[in-house]
């Protein structure tokens, strides 16, 4: 046979099998799409319209009046709880209010009829945009009612790995907030603090301001027969000069005791403050000619060794004008008591 005769018929057949070849997918293209809308498509349509309309509708977000739960949903039968599920999935309540709610009349559904298709691929349809309610529970830190509606999820699908985020999220949530109300509280804590401490400084120093007003009051009385003293020994009338000089004399030979320029108030010691300590301590101390102090002790406490070292800190930083005798600045020993109360 000729060559040319052999490769025409070779290219006669491969055209004959294309026309099959496309027929046949034409034929499969169409029971599929003939599937979809003979089969697939009806049987979706009737489990949403036993679930109450499709799901995935949004909340409308207007206020509206729950209606209330049945009122014995024990004593229902498989069709009545059906109808029930259906209004609520209807009105979208899906995991609340609780007692009146989508999940738990399918659920019941379940319990009497274990096999029930309808209530079955309801749960496991709706399960999606159920477990997002529930996350709006968590969001709005309504942690009880989130907990209660995860565990009627995790009847529906106890399985389902939603549930472990939405457990983990609600866990983080509530560590969350205890934080913040730990914090608010140690803050709280610390102002309340800071009050008791301003309120110690201000009562310190207002007793050491009554006790120097006591001093003065007390040292008066001492100066004034000195200078009645004084009036009384200057000559009547006749040396007005020789009075002028005796008076200077007098002033440069003059005799007092140490005056408290400064005062410093004593810190309230932490450890006191936080038991709620009070007491006083009774120091010694010497006053140098200069006006400084040195030689500090303590000669009685109560309680001791408690607010001893904050006493003689505020003792150390005293000022004094120097006691004098016969008009020369001399070292003289005091004693003061100083109180610590809240």
């Amino acid at each position: 046979m000729d060559t040319r005769d052999v490769l025409h018929t070779r290219r006669h057949e491969r055209g004959a099998i294309r026309p099959v070849v496309i027929a046949i997918i034409a034929v499969f293209v169409l029971l599929a799409v003939g599937a979809w809308f003979l089969i697939i498509k009806p049987h979706q349509e009737l489990v949403m319209a036993d679930a109450g309309g499709h799901p995935s509708t949004p909340v409308s977000t207007a206020t509206r009046t729950l209606p209330p739960p049945p009122a014995n949903v024990a004593a229902m039968d498989v069709n009545q709880l059906l109808a029930e599920a259906r209004t609520a999935m209807n009105e979208q309540r899906y995991l609340a209010p609780a007692g009146n709610n989508a999940f738990e009349f399918y659920l019941r559904v379940l319990e009497k009829d274990p096999g029930n298709k309808v209530a079955s691929d309801a749960l496991r349809e709706t399960f999606p945009f159920a477990a997002t309610s529930a996350e709006q529970s968590i969001n709005s830190r309504d942690f009880n009612e989130a907990q209660r509606q995860i565990d009627l999820l995790a009847k529906a699908d106890p399985t389902n790995f939603t549930l472990t985020i939405l457990r983990s999220k609600l866990d983080a949530q509530r560590k969350t907030l205890d934080k913040q109300q730990q914090d608010a509280a140690d803050q709280q804590k610390a102002q309340q603090l800071a009050a008791q401490k301003a309120a110690a400084a201000k009562a310190a120093a207002d007793q050491l301001a009554e006790q120097q007003k006591a001093q003065l009051a007390a040292e008066q009385p001492k100066a004034q027969p000195s200078r009645t003293a004084q009036h009384s020994s200057q000559p009547s009338s006749e040396a007005g000069n020789s009075a002028a000089a005796g008076a200077v004399g007098g002033d440069a030979g003059q005799t007092s005791d140490a005056v408290l320029l400064k005062a410093v108030g004593a810190r309230y010691p932490a450890t006191a403050m936080r038991e709620r300590q009070e007491g006083w301590v009774l120091v010694s101390f010497t006053i140098d000619p200069n006006g400084r102090t040195s030689d500090i002790k303590v000669v009685d406490a109560q309680p001791r060794r408690v607010f001893d070292r904050a006493a003689i800190d505020a003792v150390q930083r005293y000022q004094f004008t120097p006691a004098k005798k016969d008009g020369v600045a001399v070292a003289t020993v005091k004693q003061q008591k100083i109180e610590f109360k809240l």
